[in-house]
């Protein structure tokens, strides 16, 4: 495996951390990724997203979804079943998981809906009005120019 030096990124760049400490994660976790549950990322809209993970076998009171840190996390833990049941074969897999989704920024999970063995997350990117574009207009008269800037403060 490679390993890659963010020396140089860390000296001449701030805020850009994150990215790195992404980098860093992906990287690092390249061969060990787990693939149970399976699951599909959709994008819906520009600023629209679903989750959708094949959770067969749980209900809703065995799944748990919730957001800290920047961090999706869904996991699942199946209460313990009558032991008097005899399996001749047990193919669905009802073992306990966590998957984690790291998010960006500005991306709020709306809602989650579980159904037909699927869990759904729907997310959105909500930008705050003081980040989005605007149109500045341009006036002839120096005199005429109204405060048309952002405090930083407010931003911040």
């Amino acid at each position: 495996m490679r390993s890659f030096d963010f020396a140089p990124l860390y000296r001449s760049s701030v805020g850009f951390d994150q990215i790195a400490n992404m980098m860093d994660r992906v990287l690092t976790n390249d061969g060990a990724t787990p693939s149970y549950p399976p699951y599909n990322i959709e994008k819906l809209d520009n600023d629209a997203y679903r989750i959708s993970i094949a959770v067969a076998g749980f209900s809703d009171s065995d799944l748990s979804v919730e957001v800290r840190e920047k961090a999706l996390i869904v996991s699942a833990r199946k209460a313990d079943e009558d032991e008097a049941k005899t399996y001749l074969h047990r193919g669905i897999a009802t073992r306990a998981f966590e998957r984690r989704f790291h998010l960006a920024d500005h991306v709020q999970v709306i809602g989650a809906a579980h159904a037909n063995g699927m869990l759904h997350i729907e997310l959105e990117r909500q930008v705050p009005e003081a980040l989005k574009p605007r149109q500045i207009t341009i006036s002839s008269d120096v005199k005429a120019i109204d405060k048309d800037v952002v405090d930083a403060k407010s931003v911040n």
